[in-house]
């Protein structure tokens, strides 16, 4: 009994410590399969005027399209905003990055319009010898470019690092949700996020579909 008695305090004891210690702070990988899905963000029709728009044809290459079916399911989509800028005499900008194959004949590039080739951010060439500037910038600037629309491949890859570049080179950036794609609908999903709640840009890059663009 009197074991017993001496024994209580430190169980008390242990008792208050256990609650006193904090639960261990969760990740993001111990929440994932509770996060709920934002609400969709709308959808915007835009005007834009050819003279000073610019669209960019951002890396629909053999190599990394062809083998995508969600890449080869955009490109109606983006053969018809390609007739529609090409038609009312916007300038058209291809990009590929170093290695990718040749563009998809569906959207085929025409000989007077340029070609960027860099990885990621097509305003930038990163290497081994450092990052480089590509030319894109002076180039838009040189035609009186205020808005870019960019479609292409891959969503997360050269559409989020080209498209946020733009934007933050003070250019007035469309994404057309149907001209873009991904490896599969998960990641377009968080791309579009992206541009939704991103700080500073959020909610500045105007979000459409390819049919709501008129020239």
């Amino acid at each position: 009994m009197l074991r017993m008695h001496r024994l209580l305090p430190i169980v008390g004891l242990a008792t208050a410590l256990a609650y006193a210690v904090p639960a261990p702070a969760q990740t993001i990988i111990d929440e994932w399969s509770s996060i709920k899905v934002p609400p969709a963000p709308e959808l915007t029709p835009v005007t834009v005027d050819p003279q000073n728009t610019a669209l960019l044809m951002l890396d629909f290459l053999h190599q990394n399209c062809a083998p995508n079916p969600r890449c080869t399911a955009s490109l109606p989509k983006a053969k018809e905003l390609l007739a529609a800028a090409r038609a009312k005499g916007a300038t058209v900008i291809y990009t590929a990055y170093p290695g990718g194959g040749d563009i998809l004949s569906e959207v085929a590039r025409k000989e007077s319009e340029p070609l960027v080739t860099a990885f990621l951010d097509k305003f930038l060439l990163t290497n081994k010898d450092g990052s480089h500037d590509t030319g894109l910038d002076k180039m838009l600037k040189d035609k009186g470019i205020k808005t870019v629309i960019v479609v292409g491949s891959a969503a997360n890859g050269a559409v989020l690092y080209t498209a946020t570049s733009a934007f933050f080179h003070g250019y007035q950036t469309i994404i057309p949700v149907d001209g873009m794609s991904g490896r599969n609908s998960y990641v377009e999903q968080e791309v579009v996020y992206n541009f939704v709640s991103a700080p500073v840009m959020g909610g500045k890059v105007v979000l459409t579909r390819i049919d709501m663009i008129k020239f």
